[in-house]
């Protein structure tokens, strides 16, 4: 009788547990992800997108994912796809919680993926090399008849199937070898004669070759965003909606695509050849001195001599017309201040600039309690301008109503320091200070094409360095 009442007490259990367990709704993806504490994400290597830079892995969509990682509070698993359909696939068959590969959103994907809402928006450019063409091309007709190569599955071939109903002798090659920066410099380099591009890869691209030309616009703006699955769990995909809507509000977003995009949009391409034609003869008899002044500084050595490009074209002997001299054009009282007897003197003039920026870079941390990158931005406006001017801008910024801890923010604020309406208001008063805003945005331009030059197949520059400061001032 026991046995039996036992027997039967648990099978009145396991049909209890059963009944409970059949009317518990199953967990949606997002409680899924933050049970896991992982997020699983697809994406593309490419500037715009992903890659792994001098300190790590960079680019305008790890920003965004690492964020919304922090904004759900669990970490990221980065899977890298070259293929763009293989991208799409993951998302399709749910292997992937998302896509974050700056896909653009176009009609015919939308049949097979959902996006969200927009983080930024581009224009497809129809890119050349002005020496290929007698004349700049102005007409989608120019092309015809030349060799014009696209990335397979992109948006850009959905736009030019539009183009060659008007034009049907349009015709175009799509290659599934090659991503689209390799596209660029395949025209860079003469080995087609066209491609089509977004924007924003052109903005950052043409730094490196200056050859390139954009001959027009094939798109009214695009809208860029993430891509999710189509099925009834749109849990994550809600998550992610209010993810951006935070991150605009906040203006958070903004920020990252300056930070992305700004320096690069206000570069002149045509100082690029000059520029690499002294990383090739210049460079190699300084590279030991910025590597030891570097190293004994805790600085990343091309951030040294990206700097010295600046202040004086790495030229010993180079003298501005305030006075300033050598390498890194230090002045009299910075020379006396760092223990140099002669400012020419090109070891001298290297160490101590060192010195002084890794000064400057501390300061900054302990004074404004920056981190990377802002700190280095800001550690280099100082270089330029003085820190009391520096604080006089964020001291302006904030009463802007902006934020004093972006660089963003202050380097718009910057040049109020021109008119005397603002610089009464400060401590410091006067100062040029639109001098430092484009000598930050000059640096950063001059130190990723040295990163891109070291990276890309060229002579070698002192490549055990490349390592040694992984985790350093950027």
């Amino acid at each position: 009788m026991q046995k039996s009442a036992f027997s039967a007490t648990l099978s009145v259990l396991v049909l209890v547990a059963f009944v409970v367990n059949a009317s518990t709704p199953p967990k949606t993806l997002l409680e899924r992800v933050k049970e896991s504490g992982e997020l699983h994400v697809v994406t593309r290597n490419a500037p715009t997108t992903y890659y792994e830079g001098a300190q790590g892995p960079a680019g305008l969509e790890y920003d965004l994912i690492q964020k919304f990682a922090e904004y759900l509070g669990v970490r990221v698993d980065i899977t890298v796809r070259d293929n763009l359909n293989d991208i799409l696939t993951q998302v399709e068959k749910g292997s992937m919680d998302f896509a974050a590969a700056g896909l653009t959103v176009t009609d015919e994907r939308k049949n097979r993926i959902r996006f969200s809402t927009p983080y930024q928006y581009i224009t497809q450019q129809a890119v050349y090399n002005r020496d290929s063409f007698e004349k700049r091309p102005r007409e989608i007709s120019d092309f015809i008849g030349h060799d014009i190569q696209v990335l397979a599955n992109s948006s850009h071939v959905e736009q030019l199937k539009q183009l060659k109903v008007k034009h049907p002798e349009l015709s175009w090659s799509e290659t599934y070898n090659s991503d689209s920066s390799e596209l660029l410099d395949m025209v860079a380099r003469k080995l087609t004669n066209v491609t089509i591009a977004d924007s924003n890869e052109v903005t950052l691209y043409r730094r490196y070759h200056p050859e390139l030309r954009v001959a027009m616009n094939i798109s009214k703006k695009q809208a860029l965003a993430w891509a999710f699955n189509k099925g009834a769990d749109d849990s994550l995909y809600k998550e992610a909606q209010n993810f951006f809507k935070h991150l605009k509000k906040t203006g958070e977003l903004t920020h990252l695509i300056k930070r992305h995009y700004h320096h690069a949009s206000k570069f002149r391409y045509t100082s690029t050849n000059t520029y690499l034609k002294n990383v090739r003869k210049r460079l190699p008899r300084y590279q030991s001195l910025f590597e030891k002044a570097a190293m004994a500084n805790k600085l990343d050595w091309r951030l040294v001599a990206a700097v010295s490009y600046q202040e004086s074209l790495w030229n010993p002997h180079a003298v501005s017309f305030t006075g300033v001299r050598g390498m890194m054009m230090l002045t009299t009282r910075t020379a006396r201040q760092l223990g140099i007897k002669d400012r020419t003197d090109t070891k001298q003039s290297i160490d101590g600039g060192a010195r002084y920026l890794r000064k400057m870079i501390d300061k900054v941390e302990a004074e404004y309690g920056l981190k990377e990158p802002e700190r280095t931005w800001f550690a280099l406006a100082s270089y330029n301008v003085g820190f009391g001017h520096l604080t006089d801008a964020r001291m302006l910024t904030r009463l802007k109503g902006k934020n004093p801890d972006k660089w963003t923010d202050v380097k718009e604020v910057l040049p109020l320091l021109r008119q005397r309406k603002w610089y009464r208001k400060t401590r410091f008063g006067f100062a040029r200070g639109e001098e430092p805003v484009k000598y930050v945005e000059a640096i950063r331009s001059y130190y990723d094409i040295l990163n891109w030059y070291l990276d890309n197949g060229k002579p070698k520059i002192a490549e055990r360095s490349i390592l040694a400061f992984k985790s350093s001032a950027l």
